[in-house]
């Protein structure tokens, strides 16, 4: 891979581990320390330290630190946030409580609806008025809105959403209220959606605006004290934090619309799985990324990682889509399920294994790490059937105990359903493995793509564990395992280009088409992403890129069309047209005729060219490898204990090629190579598992 002659570090704060990866003239120096949940700036701090004593790196000598972090989406998963008053239009304030009103679980007779953020007694209403095309209905009035300041004042609120009707099309009314409440107490923390979220669609518009406020208090808190310790400790290197969008923003901005940080760890293994799909010129990639807590599923086709204007937090039932709380920020759009190493197994209430959604995360941590946890993990069962060496996990910075599995796994599983421990173990690998696996099938046809088709890059310290049996399930031919893979997050924060999105409600029919307000709309959007982008640019080569979410007339959603940006003209609303009708078939199979067609909302995204790649020629033959020990595991396929080589990962050249049953080992994870698959080391250092019959 393509490096630059900076020094850089990239942090990843998972549920389990915190990840580092340092990059320098030398390459890449990578390490995992366990999360520190009670001060997270502390993890990030001995991690960098330590990896920059592995490279022999003064701290001082850092010229960029670029952070990802779950402290948002955990915050609102576990409503620890803000103090947060909520003010919207009258008649509107049961908006973000009534949701959608679509049944996300039919046959459910007490389904239960994802609770607000905020409760109704702190949600307060004005009368005010705002038409679509951004017309003044009903003016504020000035003395109703000093009255409720003072309300809101009185309140003892840490922070404010304000979110009113219309406010995409005109923010005078959101604006007004803002600077009447800055006037009484300047340092309260204040969020409005024309600036969050100036969207079409008031129900994902106020949830978002709502989402930046409660946590904008305790995330500029966090990224403040982080910025301090950094600079104490003798980094005064500029900070970045890597967006759930893909893209660097700086950590200032960050502070200010931490809504956009909300799946930001996720991205950056989307980004770093992008680069390699770049690399060995693959075109249809299913990215896999599984740690300690989550498990996450990509579709990169391209070289780029499939993206949306919409995410879906704290789901009330898992894995059903509707469940959660929508927002409309820029993301990395992928499925991501409660399953990782961590992940703890129990027995329900028909006598069936179930893995997730809690983890045992880094405190206590799954049984076998010694440290207080009590209940089987995912990570006990691998280490029950020979997945791991007990003396070698962390390169042999954390002992594992067979025993405190075994024991775990026994007396909260097995002797619960009468099975052996190792069939135990057995079932509830499995159950992840399945779990894992239809989320991805369910992905794939949701986005009209046939899964068998493409080729996985997994990464992440739990998905080389996992890959070869998923593989199996998916009748997936090839995977592809890069170097780092255990910290490949962090990794992907340092190819993450800066980038901004800019997005804007903008309704017309394309029968309607108004060229001269969708030229004046995109300038604004262009200027506005310009600004944020342009202080860590640093004179970059920049791109922009245009996106119109568009739909038929009549239709619920839309469906985002990729188009040139440009100054438009009537001559091209019929290349619009025939672009939204190529997107539309292929999600759906066919066009709709006779039906108008409409555009919502429109995304303007400027960022920096990505540096090129060096491609890599795929070895598929070569020598066999020479095993540094034999041992066992359990081929989940075979259904039985098979004897595998064992190799390190380092002793493995490019062409060099090992059998399974096989076990690659490396300090920070281990690639487990079933019976049905051969691995082949790469030029980059990269390792290709082919399906046996493809190598060679």
């Amino acid at each position: 891979m393509t490096t630059t002659n900076s020094i850089r570090v990239g942090v990843d704060i998972g549920g389990t581990f915190t990840d580092i990866a340092l990059e320098h003239s030398k390459g890449l120096s990578t390490c995992k320390v366990l999360t520190n949940y009670s001060q997270p700036e502390q993890a990030i701090l001995d991690g960098i330290a330590k990896a920059a004593e592995q490279a022999n790196i003064d701290l001082g000598s850092i010229e960029q630190v670029i952070h990802g972090t779950t402290l948002v989406t955990n915050s609102l998963i576990e409503r620890r946030g803000a103090k947060l008053a909520f003010i919207t239009t009258e008649g509107f304030r049961d908006v973000i409580e009534m949701h959608s009103e679509n049944r996300f679980e039919q046959y459910d007779l007490n389904l239960e609806l994802p609770k607000p953020l905020v409760e109704r007694k702190d949600r307060f209403t004005l009368n005010e008025r705002m038409g679509p095309d951004g017309n003044v209905l009903l003016p504020l009035d000035q003395s109703e809105v000093n009255g409720l300041v003072q309300k809101i004042i009185d309140g003892g609120y840490e922070a404010v959403a304000i979110g009113f009707m219309h406010a995409y099309a005109n923010d005078t009314h959101e604006k007004q209220v803002e600077a009447a409440l800055r006037k009484v107490s300047p340092d309260l923390s204040i969020s409005i959606s024309s600036v969050i979220s100036p969207q079409m669609r008031e129900l994902p518009r106020f949830n978002t605006v709502i989402a930046n406020a409660y946590v904008q208090p305790q995330v500029a808190d966090y990224l403040g004290r982080l910025v301090q310790r950094l600079r104490d400790s003798g980094m005064t290197a500029p900070v970045f934090m890597l967006h759930s969008g893909g893209g660097l923003i700086a950590v200032e901005t960050a502070a200010q619309q931490p809504v956009r940080l909300l799946e930001s760890g996720p991205a950056g293994g989307a980004i770093f799985a992008a680069d390699y799909a770049r690399a060995f010129g693959l075109n249809k990639v299913l990215s896999f990324d599984m740690g300690g807590t989550t498990a996450k599923i990509c579709l990169i086709e391209d070289g780029t990682p499939k993206t949306a204007n919409t995410f879906e937090v704290a789901r009330t039932y898992r894995f059903k889509k509707g469940s959660g709380m929508t927002v409309s920020t820029p993301v990395v759009e992928m499925v991501e399920i409660g399953a990782g190493g961590g992940s703890i197994a129990s027995i329900d209430h028909m006598d069936r294994i179930q893995v997730g959604p809690r983890s045992a995360a880094s405190e206590p941590g799954p049984a076998c790490y010694q440290r207080g946890g009590a209940e089987p993990t995912v990570t006990d069962a691998n280490l029950k059937l020979g997945r791991l060496d007990p003396d070698n996990f962390a390169g042999g910075a954390i002992p594992l105990s067979t025993d405190a599995s075994t024991q775990a796994i026994t007396e909260k599983l097995a002797s619960k359903i009468n099975l052996d421990p190792q069939d135990a173990a057995f079932g509830v690998t499995e159950m992840v493995d399945e779990n894992m696996a239809n989320a991805a099938r369910v992905h794939t046809v949701e986005n009209g793509r046939d899964i068998e088709h493409f080729t996985m890059i997994a990464f992440g310290g739990g998905a080389p564990l996992h890959a070869c049996r998923l593989c199996e399930k998916l009748n997936i031919q090839a995977l592809i395992i890069p170097p780092g893979a255990g910290v490949g997050s962090a990794i992907g924060f340092l190819k993450a280009p800066v980038s901004y999105e800019a997005s804007k409600g903008l309704f017309q029919r394309l029968d309607q088409f108004n060229p001269d307000a969708l030229n004046n709309e995109l300038k604004n959007l262009e200027d506005e992403a310009l600004a944020f982008v342009k202080e860590g640019a640093k004179g970059a080569k920049l791109q922009t890129q245009l996106t119109a979410f568009m739909r038929y007339s009549g239709q619920g959603w839309e469906i985002p069309v990729l188009l040139e940006f440009k100054e438009f003209s009537s001559a091209d609303r019929d290349d619009i047209q025939s672009k939204f009708e190529a997107c539309y078939e292929t999600l759906f199979g066919r066009t709709i005729e006779g039906l108008a067609i409409e555009i919502t909302n429109w995304s303007v995204v400027v960022a920096t060219v990505l540096l090129q790649v060096d491609q890599v020629d795929m070895f598929k033959s070569g020598s066999d490898a020479t095993p540094k020990r034999s041992r066992s595991f359990y081929d989940a396929a075979l259904r039985q204990m098979v004897d595998a080589q064992e190799v390190e990962r380092s002793e493995m050249r490019p062409g060099m090629i090992v059998d399974g049953p096989a076990i690659i080992i490396e300090t920070e994870t281990s690639t487990i190579v079933t019976s049905a698959y051969s691995a082949i080391g790469q030029a980059d250092g990269s390792l290709l598992l082919l399906r046996k019959g493809e190598a060679k």
